[in-house]
């Protein structure tokens, strides 16, 4: 990715517009960054800041995400998917919930960390014909 011409504004808008939430953790697993949709499913308090993710991740899903990045650290994956059915909005509506971990490597290939991307792709899901450019 070529962002040499790009200042720190621009990028943070870029990571702000992008439609889904990121969490990034170092290669120490410590919380170092998220952007902050308003309108975020998985809140992070700032108090989030710093902390190992272990101490600020659900317990049901907390050995699986541990296994994933310890493989991402031992060069064994480099991303994994999957989605959950979660409760949305005032009506507690189903929605379906993309949740997917990529790991950040230099040049070299060496574990810088992780970034964890969430997206409700419900409105992706119920897409039907076409929609063309402007229409």
């Amino acid at each position: 990715m070529q962002i040499d011409q790009m200042n720190e504004k621009m990028l943070t808008a870029l990571l702000e517009a992008l439609p889904m939430e990121l969490t990034v953790i170092d290669a120490n697993d410590e919380v170092v960054g998220w952007n902050k949709h308003e309108n975020r499913l998985f809140k992070r308090p700032l108090t989030s800041m710093g902390v190992n993710f272990r101490n600020c991740h659900p317990e049901t899903s907390l050995d699986k995400v541990i296994q994933i990045v310890d493989e991402m650290k031992a060069g064994k994956r480099d991303s994994a998917r999957f989605w959950i059915d979660l409760k949305i909005g005032p009506n507690g509506e189903p929605h379906k919930v993309l949740i997917e971990f990529f790991a950040l490597r230099d040049e070299s290939g060496n574990y810088l960390g992780c970034m964890e991307c969430t997206q409700d792709v419900e409105h992706i899901r119920r897409l039907e014909g076409q929609k063309r450019l402007l229409d």
